[in-house]
């Protein structure tokens, strides 16, 4: 199997690389399942506080897509370097807004600033009809030293 084949097949490595298909999800569990499975399957392990970390981080992004976004429109998520890679495309050009400034209380605006404090990078790239959210979260790895 070629490397780009392999990367994007469920439980391959290749040279540290673990990825997942750019599989189509409908709902937050499904990103979710999809990313279990990919951290369960990476050598050495992925410890629990990082894998909680990196459910809640995909499934705030792909919420956001579905309530603010227009719906998903594409997801990915590999391991490459120590870090998990998830992108989240959806259907609308605004950018996530937080509810820093707003009416205290107010709907909406807590989860962006909890996806950036949980991750070391987000990137968001317009797309032709919407934007592609790219986010990286640090892993920790059960029996390796930090």
């Amino acid at each position: 199997m070629g490397e780009l084949q392999a990367l994007w097949s469920i439980g391959r490595e290749v040279r540290g690389v673990t990825g997942t298909q750019q599989t189509p999800v409908n709902k937050a569990a499904d990103a979710r399942d999809r990313v279990h499975e990919l951290l369960h399957a990476h050598r050495p392990p992925v410890d629990e506080l990082s894998s909680i970390d990196a459910l809640l981080v995909t499934s705030e992004l792909v919420t956001n897509a579905q309530r603010h976004g227009g719906g998903v429109a594409g997801f990915s998520a590999r391991i490459a370097g120590g870090l998990l890679e998830v992108t989240v495309t959806d259907r609308s050009t605004r950018h996530p807004a937080t509810a820093i400034g707003r009416e205290k209380y107010g709907v909406g605006g807590y989860g962006w600033p909890m996806i950036q404090k949980l991750t070391s990078c987000v990137v968001i790239v317009p797309t032709g009809d919407g934007k592609a959210i790219t986010v990286t979260v640090p892993l920790r790895f059960d029996g390796v030293a930090d």
